[in-house]
């Protein structure tokens, strides 16, 4: 095995739904050269080797769909393709990203492979099939390779890259409702729900209902407690300071021990509790100072630290605090013992994967430390208890134990600040009482929370809090999803692009159309070039104006690209002519089964995104077009030139409905009923000369309009107005009053 080696030919981003699965995934051309005369049962240990160095492998079910099925298949023997799909899928797994989708199939080019697998963000997968070539070779060499190390840089990248757990945690609820998503920061937060008019934003535990001014007041703790207060709610007694000398005047007025905290700080920075000397004020001061732009003096609440997450005016989850302590053994110093009883936690961390933090001695546990005359380097007697830190430990979740009144003060508190979202501070000895009879507390409302304590809570029940944000930001019967017509095919999707896009104009949307002939937004053509990929899909639903949308995919798009949503509630398929079209760019097959590409492999993914709800549009005098109606989650709707059709007279027969032509007319039939649209003669773009495809275009249109519930008049002007000007939108409202749902017998002779 001299010339051993894996070269990656060519990479395709999909970015949607395509031939292999409906979420982003990366398809990488691979070559293994000689190695396909070696599967895996013909190289020595390489079984071994993987399995130690990888020992997640036995979770991967493979085909067999049983745990341990890979390492059977690895054990029996497979081909390095299919073996880098399964590793790369493992490293993304170790590297914090969810479980993934691969897939590996042969070309027709001896030893070239299509390797497929989930992309949650492009440079962490690329870099993973990177690290993944590197430890297949490895082991296929029987050369030394270190996991640990290797996947450092993977890690490092997954963590600036992918999305922090509290915007995966709502983004994963509004996937559990169906509800779409779009990244709109390649590295950052910022995330958009749903599409066009009903989209709705987040950005972490932010959304597009937080007030920028609720948010300011939030940060501005003293005005928060000023305005609090006024409603009843209790907070601690305290003022703004302007000196190391202020703050001990406002120490001795308010009477020991206080809280010298910044009045805009965040995440327990420069915040020093139960401070009981002038001396400990002092030095409080300057490193809160530093901290925000000012300082708060406030008197300490005896008990202990909770958060409590307010979504929409609702207690959803709460954490209470505890003192980080150490226990001296006489031998360690506090700095070891800290490394040694407490960093040693498997739940701390440095990523935000971690729900506790690496404790440090910074310059707060320091002066905790000088208040128990200690220092980092000081050697504790055996049995004494050092306290390291008193407040930031949220780890132990109580939403079951908040009293019913606490609950509703913290609500009040979020609603008087006027956050959506909010994290509320209060200090209490026992959160199942009224804070009232005990004496305590809220000390701070914030904006933004972190919800990681409440996903991830060291001790005890996680919460659905990304539920909770999804469901106030989506009542239950919203989607977040506008009209959506999705068209594919080899010949005519433009056309009908552009009449379904007239249809829906006509019923009064602000419709987007993204077509070979550009971008168009309602009568307006914003551009030029040709749009019938996914960055002009993606262009109309990440546009808040668009109230429903039309988009044209191709098959280059579908296998290049992929679709620019994930869901539709009508996909078209206007015909599939393989001669017509040369995907060999692709290695497309006629024919071929199911580890090559074919014509229908491409275009049945357009019907396998029609959402249950929704319908297929599938040209019933196409053979392979129409066999894809047993493929849709939804209703198909048949249309054809001739009635007697085969397929669509026993479509039509069955109670289902079609679109076709009898006697020069357009009809809806459903059965035995049928109801008559307009003569053929009377559509502009169909013209005396009634060319066959121009007809379907048509049909396939009206097919279309007829699925999203559009009245009769709206398909009727619209048929006889496509190929002219559009009317003028003050005509409109007329046009929406009947609807064509209840197909009539027709009772009166055809003309």
């Amino acid at each position: 095995m001299k010339n051993m080696d894996i070269i990656f030919r060519d990479t395709i981003s999909l970015r949607g739904p395509s031939i292999w699965t409906y979420p982003p995934s990366i398809e990488t051309w691979i070559d293994i050269g000689e190695l396909e005369d070696y599967p895996s049962n013909k190289i020595p240990g390489l079984y071994e080797r993987l399995e130690a160095w990888l020992p997640g492998l036995i979770e991967h079910r493979c085909n067999y769909d049983e745990r341990g099925g890979f390492l059977r298949r690895l054990k029996e023997g497979t081909w390095p393709g299919h073996i880098l799909e399964h590793i790369t899928l493992e490293l993304m797994t170790l590297a914090g990203l969810p479980d993934g989708f691969g897939r590996t199939r042969e070309t027709t080019t001896r030893g070239v492979y299509k390797l497929v697998v989930s992309n949650f963000h492009e440079e962490c997968t690329r870099l993973a099939l990177d690290i993944g070539r590197e430890l297949l070779l490895a082991a296929i060499k029987d050369t030394p390779f270190d996991v640990t190390e290797a996947i450092k840089p993977l890690r490092r990248k997954v963590d600036r890259k992918y999305l922090g757990p509290s915007t995966a945690a709502i983004v994963n609820a509004a996937e559990a409702r169906k509800i779409p998503h779009i990244r709109l920061l390649d590295d950052g937060n910022l995330v958009q729900l749903g599409y066009g008019a009903a989209m709705r934003r987040i950005w972490t535990a932010e959304t597009d209902r937080t007030s920028a001014i609720a948010e300011t007041i939030s940060r501005d703790k003293d005005l928060t407690k000023e305005l609090i207060s006024s409603v009843g709610v209790p907070v601690p007694e305290g003022r703004e300071v302007d000196s190391a000398d202020d703050a001990v005047d406002a120490a001795e007025d308010i009477g020991y021990p206080v809280v010298v905290k910044p009045t805009d700080g965040n995440h327990g920075r420069g915040v020093f509790i139960d401070l009981v000397t002038p001396e400990a004020v002092r030095k409080a001061y300057p490193i809160a100072a530093e901290e925000g732009s000012s300082v708060l003096v406030e008197r300490a609440i005896q008990g202990i630290e909770h958060r409590l997450l307010v979504v929409g005016g609702k207690l959803v989850a709460a954490n209470r605090s505890d003192l980080i302590t150490v226990t001296g053994d006489g031998k360690l110093t506090v700095q070891q013992l800290i490394n040694t009883q407490i960093n040693t936690d498997p739940r701390r961390g440095e990523t935000e994967l971690h729900p506790l933090s690496i404790i440090r001695i910074d310059t707060a546990a320091k002066i905790e430390l000088e208040r128990q005359g200690l220092s980092g380097d000081s050697v504790p007697e055996k049995g004494r208890e050092v306290l390291i830190q008193r407040n930031a430990n949220h780890a132990f979740d109580c939403t079951d134990e908040v009293h019913p009144e606490t609950a509703a003060v913290a609500s009040l508190a979020a609603r008087v600040v006027g956050l959506d979202i909010a994290g509320i501070d209060l200090v209490c000895a026992d959160i199942s009482r009224p804070l009232a009879e005990q004496g305590g507390a809220i000390v701070e409302v914030n904006a933004g929370p972190s919800l990681l304590m409440h996903i991830k809570p060291g001790i005890g029940k996680p919460r659905p809090v990304g539920q909770a944000i999804v469901d106030n930001l989506f009542a239950p019967e919203e989607s977040g999803r506008v009209p959506l017509v999705g068209v594919t095919g080899t010949h005519g999707k433009s056309a009908v692009a552009k009449l379904v896009a007239r249809l829906l104009y006509l019923n009064g949307h602000h419709v987007g159309l993204a077509c070979r002939d550009g971008i168009f937004l309602g009568r307006r053509q914003v551009q030029k070039t040709d749009a019938a990929n996914w960055e002009g899909g993606h262009r109309l639903l990440v546009n808040r104006a668009v109230e429903a949308a039309v988009i044209e995919n191709g098959a280059p798009v579908i296998l290049g690209q992929g679709l620019a949503y994930d869901r539709c509630a009508v996909g078209i398929v206007t015909n599939i002519v393989p001669e017509d079209e040369d995907l060999s760019r692709w290695d497309v097959q006629p024919t071929g089964g199911e580890y090559y590409t074919t014509h229908r492999s491409i275009f049945r993914t357009q019907v396998d995104v029609v959402l249950p709800s929704g319908a297929a549009v599938l040209n019933a005098e196409d053979e392979l077009a129409a066999d894809f109606a047993d493929l849709c989650d939804g209703e198909v709707i048949f249309f054809a030139l001739q009635p007697d059709a085969p397929k669509f007279a026993e479509h039509v027969a069955a109670g289902k409905r079609g679109v076709t032509v009898s006697e020069g007319r357009i009809v809806l039939r459903r059965g035995s009923e049928e109801t008559r649209l307009c003569r053929l003669i009377d559509a502009p773009y169909i013209g005396k000369a009634r060319k066959a495809q121009s007809i379907a275009n048509v049909l396939a249109g009206v097919a279309a309009g007829w699925a999203l519930d559009l009245s009769l008049d709206v398909l009727t002007t619209g048929v006889k107005t496509f190929g002219l000007e559009l009317p003028d939108p003050a005509s409109l409202p007329a046009l929406r009053a009947k609807k064509p749902q209840a197909v009539k017998k027709s009772a009166a002779p055809r003309k």
